[in-house]
């Protein structure tokens, strides 16, 4: 299961990073569908049920965080950061993580215009 598991991830690694892309192939469909594929072993691999089910919760409400988790996730297990299936604790810890490098920060600057009033003028 484990060679599996390194085929897929290579397979898949080398071929994003010698720039073929799937959805550039003609049978579009069938890449994505493949691509979600090797995506749904990896995590099924390296995710225990409760935080598979946390991650498809998420996946439904933020999408773009959901696939960033992801990614690390499928990245730790590539390079063998993971000892054991990923609790649904430890997921928790890891969208933290995500949340924090990600977090955007809001300021709010008021620019405050002074108003020319004739009544100001006079006074001086």
């Amino acid at each position: 299961m484990a060679d599996l598991f390194a085929r897929a991830a290579d397979s898949y690694f080398q071929d994003l990073i010698h720039g073929q892309d799937p959805s550039a192939d003609p049978s579009q469909q069938e890449a994505k569908q493949r691509e979600a594929e090797i995506r749904n072993t990896i995590l099924a691999q390296v995710l225990d049920q409760a935080a598979r089910a946390r991650l498809s919760n998420l996946a439904l409400v933020k999408p773009d965080k959901a696939k960033a988790v992801e990614n690390y996730l499928i990245q730790m297990a590539r390079f063998g950061q993971l000892a054991g299936k990923v609790s649904e604790q430890g997921l928790i810890e890891i969208l933290e993580k995500v949340s924090q490098q990600t977090e955007k920060k809001t300021t709010v600057r008021f620019n405050r215009r002074k108003v020319l009033d004739s009544d100001e003028e006079d006074d001086y």
